[in-house]
């Protein structure tokens, strides 16, 4: 799936055509409608933050699309940067995840610690 496929799905499911969209992000229709369609880079966060309210996205809808604009835009999923950039700790345990070469196992042993903690 991608970005694109991500906002026509959500926006067709909750009946929000693209001048609702494009005048809560500030854009033009044909802007919205060439990022759903590929052929513009995805918007940036505050933009998705916007967009996550006017579609009533749920956490995990939310988490998903900021994955997907992040891959499309190859980079780092758009809700993360400040988070890692304000957290020494973070950014030495990616490092060492990366020096280790840390498998999809280890890192799903290491959420699911962090969830145990958390609740």
């Amino acid at each position: 799936m991608t970005f694109g496929d991500f906002l026509a799905a959500q926006r067709k499911e909750k009946g929000i055509i693209y001048r609702d969209i494009a005048e809560a992000l500030g854009l033009s229709i044909v802007y919205v409608s060439d990022v759903e369609k590929g052929r513009r880079n995805v918007f940036e966060r505050e933009r998705l933050k916007t967009l996550a309210l006017l579609l009533g996205l749920t956490d995990e809808e939310r988490t998903l699309m900021y994955d997907l604009a992040g891959k499309q835009r190859g980079e780092v999923s758009p809700d993360l940067p400040e988070y890692i950039m304000e957290n020494d700790c973070v950014r030495y345990a990616l490092r060492t995840a990366r020096d280790l070469d840390a498998d999809e196992t280890e890192w799903l042993k290491f959420v699911e610690e962090l969830k145990r903690r958390k609740g």
